[in-house]
């Protein structure tokens, strides 16, 4: 069948233009949805960051800076990478058998760690190995190299201490505190330039031969950097390389992909730029095509008196389908492509949000290419198609004159494939609902994702009969009111079909904008409250650059302290099973460096089996969702990768209740010694005395201040759920809008014969604003009960609690939903009766 744009297609569009508004509308909204989340998605698989550090040398050698893990799927075994939380590291000795390729003029292993150079800001300082000069341009500018036991200062780092050449200056790193002599001072090449002066963190280059024990990793080296010989390709020295460290576990990397080695939020950073373009795109996208086609059949089902008169005049079944097709074909590409502008616009912006917050490394340029727009347009038009055919079998099938019937009075029932597929999806959408509520954890969000899907899908196919229960439950209310009120109640029953069209979009608006926003304030009540309830300290100290390694005794040892124990803040990874896969979750963990007795003076983990006094080596305690998620119990090994990726199984001697607000994991701080890059604790706990003498060792806070401080950290996820439910939400409040102002326009030759039959313009008036109070009132129930019966198991498996809904955050939801309900009856409602001095 061809769909040529014909004549009545043209004409339809040409003459009554309002008819295609609303369509027009909906497939350039679901068009810059689909862009902005196509764009992001692609720079998320095409990012990267320039190498600055690593700029000079032409090839790097590496660690992977993944844990892999390999699950069987029906494709076969399939490996999926996991960024690590931390630096892993290769050996030092590498760079011996690098420098011997051929076409290599040296190989140089290189070392970054944060050294301690006195209190406050100024004392931060970034360590290297001297060695790194070669490829980074930093010169000396006075004295010598350093030896052991030696340092050299840049202008910072120098002026800061008030030290030159000669003088012996007091320096502290993963090896413990030492007086260094001051052989010399520098200047920072272009490779060092990002340590120097900013905020006052200098650089200190120490002797080679020492620099692996000072960053605390004895033998290990962040990476090693090839520097090649006059006139050698870069290519040729790498696969040189490659082939002699095979069997290392060395990665070999040029071009862009050295950056990953020195920009570690790279991966984090296409982890949330998949999130987001990928996995919410892919809802978006779904919700998009879902609503954009609910429009474009209401368009079709508007015509139906039309298809019936060119049925009787003689128009065939395909002329109809054709018409149909070709109106899609008119229609869809133009509003795709003004879609793509917008949706471009979105994407850049978005962007930026998420490198101004730091989930995307500012080095990173966001891609626009043609793929996601064309994605975006043909997404547009395979929806008006595929829409509008199923719109116009039935007009098009049928007899003229039985299609002259059924357009003057509504089919009182749907057809019967739509009624057992929405019933199908109500029970699927239960089943799904028993099953979030008996797991728990990822499995427990995975679940209620489908639910609401499949709810949402139930409301969309059984939107007549739900319609016709609607109007017969709030009819009721409305039937005890005025005439108009009556009446409003009235047409509500006998037009279910676009009753239903119009409250779809507001229970999707509400049904995902209450989960998303729900599930955040849902989880941060209970992490607040865990938070709140677990620090039992007096005091509590943190500093920017990490705190002294004796900071805890020089705390007990002020008076009237009971207890003072530091923690180191990470993150491991642990296997999960969700979805009959193997993943690995990152999980925030304290390392702790007093005993168990101590810590519970200080920190109330809720220890619901075991107890922490045996928390040390090869022993550690997990919060109580993570040994669900895990399926271990007290005495089993729980089998996880330290923040480098080493791998580890350590015995689980306790399982504790608040690991939401406070770490899942905790373990001994020496199980994480040479598995981190910063050795100095974050935090300080002091449970007694006064905080005066603390206030040497860094900032001073109440558990109260530090609980403030936690979840401000936390506002990220905080916004990118908000961001979510807003581009959702407002999408579908859109849609909401364009569907309500579709039906009232439709309606004119209606309102008309009431203002003919003595209806005042205010009776009228008054009774398409009780009409849309019901489409909202019915929009936000079933909404709610959607989100609800989506976020209950979903929040039973994270948190163990019931959803926590904030009462003024949702009645603003409703408020909105009522007021847009009634300006988009009203407003075209006014436009049409005046049109004709009704």
């Amino acid at each position: 069948m061809s769909v040529r744009p014909n004549g009545l297609a043209r004409a339809a569009v040409r003459f009554k233009p309002a008819s295609f508004a609303g369509t027009f509308v909906a497939l350039m909204m679901s068009a810059l949805v689909v862009a902005a989340c196509g764009v992001l998605l692609e720079t998320s698989i095409r990012a990267s960051v320039p190498a600055e550090r690593y700029a000079n040398a032409p090839v790097v050698a590496a660690a992977d800076q993944s844990a892999r893990v390999v699950a069987d799927t029906v494709d076969g075994p399939e490996e999926t990478a996991y960024p690590l939380p931390d630096t892993a590291r290769v050996d030092a000795g590498l760079a011996a058998k690098a420098a011997g390729v051929p076409g290599a003029a040296t190989a140089v292993p290189d070392f970054t760690f944060p050294v301690h150079g006195g209190d406050g800001p100024s004392g931060a300082l970034t360590g290297h190995g001297w060695g790194s000069h070669a490829f980074t341009g930093t010169a000396l500018t006075q004295g010598a190299a350093p030896h052991a036991g030696e340092v050299v200062l840049g202008a910072a780092a120098a002026r800061n201490a008030r030290a030159g050449v000669g003088d012996t200056v007091a320096l502290e790193t993963a090896d413990g505190p030492a007086d260094f002599r001051v052989s010399g001072l520098a200047e920072a090449g272009a490779g060092d330039t990002a340590d120097e002066g900013a905020d006052g963190v200098g650089t200190a280059w120490f002797a080679d031969a020492e620099a692996p024990a000072l960053a605390g990793h004895p033998g290990k080296a962040d990476a090693i950097a090839v520097m090649a010989k006059e006139g050698v390709d870069t290519d040729a020295l790498a696969a040189a390389v490659e082939k002699a460290l095979a069997g290392s576990g060395a990665r070999t990397l040029t071009g862009d992909d050295r950056g990953e080695v020195e920009d570690h939020g790279l991966a984090y950073g296409k982890e949330t730029l998949f999130a987001v373009g990928g996995s919410f795109g892919g809802i978006a996208t779904l919700v998009a095509v879902f609503t954009a086609a609910g429009t474009v059949a209401l368009s079709v089902g508007q015509r139906t008196r039309e298809f019936a008169l060119l049925r009787a005049v003689g128009a065939t079944p395909r002329q109809i389908r054709r018409a149909v097709a070709a109106e899609a074909l008119l229609v869809a590409p133009l509003a795709g492509l003004l879609g793509c502008l917008p949706g471009i616009g979105l994407a850049h912006w978005w962007f930026g949000q998420m490198q101004d917050r730091g989930a995307v490394p500012e080095a990173v340029e966001l891609h626009v290419s043609g793929f996601p727009l064309l994605a975006a347009v043909g997404v547009g038009l395979l929806t008006a198609l595929g829409a509008g055919w199923a719109a116009g079998r039935r007009p098009a099938k049928i007899k003229p004159g039985q299609a002259l019937a059924e357009a003057s009075v509504e089919r009182l029932r749907p057809g019967v494939v739509r009624t057992v597929l929405g019933v199908a999806a109500v029970g699927g959408g239960s089943a799904l609902a028993g099953v979030a509520a008996s797991a728990a954890g990822s499995d427990a969000a995975n679940a209620s994702l489908g639910v609401v899907m499949l709810f949402m899908l139930a409301v969309a196919l059984l939107g007549p009969i739900l319609a016709r229960l609607c109007a017969g439950l709030f009819g009721l209310l409305l039937r005890g009111g005025d005439a108009s009120a009556s009446l409003a109640a009235a047409n509500s029953r006998t037009n279910a079909r676009r009753l239903a069209s119009a409250i779809t979009p507001i229970v999707l608006a509400m049904a995902f904008a209450s989960t998303l926003v729900f599930m955040h304030t849902s989880e941060s009540h209970v992490a607040s409250e865990q938070l709140r309830d677990g620090i039992t300290a007096d005091h509590v100290v943190t500093a920017p650059a990490g705190l002294s390694a004796d900071a805890a005794d020089r705390a007990a040892r002020a008076p009237g302290v009971d207890a003072a124990v530091s923690l180191l803040d990470t993150q491991v990874l642990v296997p999960v099973r969700g979805g009959g896969e193997t993943s690995l979750q990152g999980t925030a963990t304290q390392g702790v460096s007093g005993s168990g007795a101590q810590l519970a003076k200080v920190q109330d983990l809720d220890v619901r089996e075991g107890g922490l006094d045996r928390v040390g080596p090869g022993r550690i305690a997990i919060d109580k969702t993570l040994a669900t998620a895990t399926d271990v119990g007290l005495g089993d090994k729980l089998p996880l990768y330290l923040p480098d990726g080493t791998k580890a199984d350590p015995e689980v001697v306790a399982v504790y209740g608040r690991g939401l607000g406070l770490p899942a994991v905790t373990m001994d701080r020496a199980a994480l010694d040479g598995h981190v890059t910063s050795p100095f604790a974050d935090t300080l706990l002091v449970s007694g005395g006064e905080a005066g003498p603390l206030r040497a060792l860094g900032e001073v806070t109440d558990a109260s201040g530090y609980a403030l401080a936690q979840n401000v950290d936390r506002e990220f996820g905080a916004w990118a759920n908000y961001m979510m439910a807003a581009v959702l939400g407002g999408f579908a409040a859109v849609a909401a809008v364009n569907t309500l102002v579709m039906t009232v326009l439709d309606r004119r030759r209606e309102l008309h014969t009431l203002r003919l039959v003595g209806s005042t313009r205010r009776q009228v008036l008054r009774m398409l604003g009780w009409e849309s109070l019901l489409v909202s009132a019915a929009g936000v129930a079933l909404g709610t009960a959607i989100a609800m019966i989506t976020l209950t198991p979903m929040m039973r498996g994270l948190t163990g609690e019931f959803p926590h809904v904030p009462p003024l955050l949702y009645a603003a939801f409703a408020a909105t939903a009522a007021i847009l309900g009634l300006a988009s009856v009203t407003l075209p409602a006014r436009t049409a009766l005046r049109d004709r001095g009704a």
